[in-house]
């Protein structure tokens, strides 16, 4: 008997078929024998109606209350399942965030977990119950209704394999694994037998939707064995082919990985380009600049510095576009405090990035990189580098072309061999 962990997102819980589809796969995994607990997500465009509902009240609503309104999603459709399970003759229970103690700190709407009690699921495990846990949200220690930001039912998941050591995290979705890039641009591109946990990080990082970055940070540290396959199939297919669809993340030294240079091209366009231009050339100048944004809890990426003349420099980073007003509003007064020239943001970029292992030990990636690029007029602003990425900021105009002229210049259309048996 296995312990099984498997998340549905809300494209797979967005409706009652839908709903009960989930129950009728979930319950397949219970009467083969195993353990089951489930991680769903709020219905699809719940949780943003939610949100806009808290705007219609309040421009800037209160973090704490916006938490309380925006986790009531994934409350419906918990009950909504065990219901769809129960119809079926399979016990079930739904528990939210609080009520399994899974224990945050109190940074509202991007809370990080700390801690899970595991005793009340693992008490219904035993008495053959399905264990149903919304996503997405947890409790601090004042008893407050915390949720970990958008995407964050993945983070619930694994978090949840780590607590109970599962011996898989299935992560169910509307696509059938982790691509070499997004199909919608490039019709070639193929699905992954097999990635590691280090290039699944570094392409959630660059923007690759199939998974939440905290997520993959939670599964490598932690060695939880995580699968992405689609929620969208049959749901009585055989367990011995659904366990061995999709994309399995794994360790580099776990098995045979595919023999390729470069395992996938991601991007990502909601990003803005910010540069403080004729910044004075003296220590802790960089600290000055980022150290109140990233009080003011904003991310910042790629990160380029250039020395110029007469004692000063340039300073550039990117930051999320969305994030751009407010990073703009916070260096307006940091310019007048370092004495820097002018401050310009651009919310016209994108960034892009080639992500493979199989960089570590071959020469020539980013210099063919930037020759096919250069081979169709396009034009590199910042580039930031990894043992295994590569990152460029270009134009937003250019980035379906960038992306299908690195796809085939890396040839990672073409089939190679799989990895061994998983």
């Amino acid at each position: 008997m296995a312990l099984i962990v498997q998340k549905y997102g809300g494209t797979s819980v967005g409706s009652i078929d839908r709903i009960q589809n989930v129950a009728r796969r979930v319950a397949k995994w219970r009467k083969a024998g195993n353990d089951v607990i489930v991680v769903v997500s709020a219905m699809s465009g719940e949780t943003n109606r939610l949100i806009e509902l808290a705007h219609s009240i309040s421009a800037h609503p209160d973090p704490r209350e916006l938490d309380v309104v925006a986790s009531t999603g994934e409350q419906v459709t918990i009950g909504l399942l065990s219901m769809a399970l129960m119809e079926l003759g399979t016990r079930a229970r739904s528990y939210t965030g609080g009520q399994i103690r899974l224990l945050t700190d109190s940074t509202h709407t991007k809370a990080r977990i700390l801690k899970i009690d595991e005793q009340r699921i693992r008490a219904d495990l035993k008495g053959g119950s399905i264990v149903v846990v919304a996503g997405f949200q947890g409790v601090d220690e004042h008893g407050n209704i915390t949720t970990l930001g958008r995407g964050g039912s993945d983070t619930s998941g694994v978090a949840l394999a780590a607590a109970l050591k599962a011996d898989e995290c299935q992560i169910f979705t509307d696509v059938d694994g982790v691509y070499t890039t997004d199909p919608r641009i490039v019709p070639e591109a193929r699905r992954l037998h097999k990635i590691t946990f280090e290039e699944m990080l570094e392409m959630a990082g660059l923007g690759s939707k199939v998974l939440q970055i905290r997520a993959v940070e939670f599964a490598g540290k932690y060695q939880v064995r995580l699968r992405v396959l689609s929620s969208l199939t049959e749901p009585d297919i055989a367990i011995d082919d659904e366990a061995h669809s999709g994309t399995l993340i794994t360790f580099e030294e776990d098995a045979q990985m595919e023999d390729a240079l470069v395992s996938g091209i991601a991007f990502n366009r909601d990003e803005a380009k910010v540069s403080v231009m004729g910044v004075p050339d003296k220590p802790g100048i960089a600290f000055s600049i980022l150290d109140p944004i990233a009080k003011a809890n904003i991310e910042v990426d790629v990160i380029v510095q250039n020395i110029g003349s007469e004692g000063t420099t340039d300073f550039s980073f990117t930051v999320h576009r969305n994030d751009l007003a407010r990073t703009m509003d916070i260096l307006d007064k940091v310019r007048k405090e370092i004495g820097a020239r002018e401050v310009t943001g651009d919310d016209k970029i994108c960034k892009l990035g080639l992500v493979g292992v199989g960089m570590r030990s071959h020469v020539g990636v980013a210099s063919k990189m930037f020759q096919a690029l250069a081979g169709e007029g396009i034009n590199i602003q910042m580039v930031s580098t990894s043992e295994i990425k590569i990152t460029v900021v270009i134009d937003e105009k250019y980035m379906e072309l960038a992306v299908r002229t690195l796809h085939k210049a890396f040839g990672l259309d073409e089939e190679v061999q799989a990895a061994a048996s998983d």
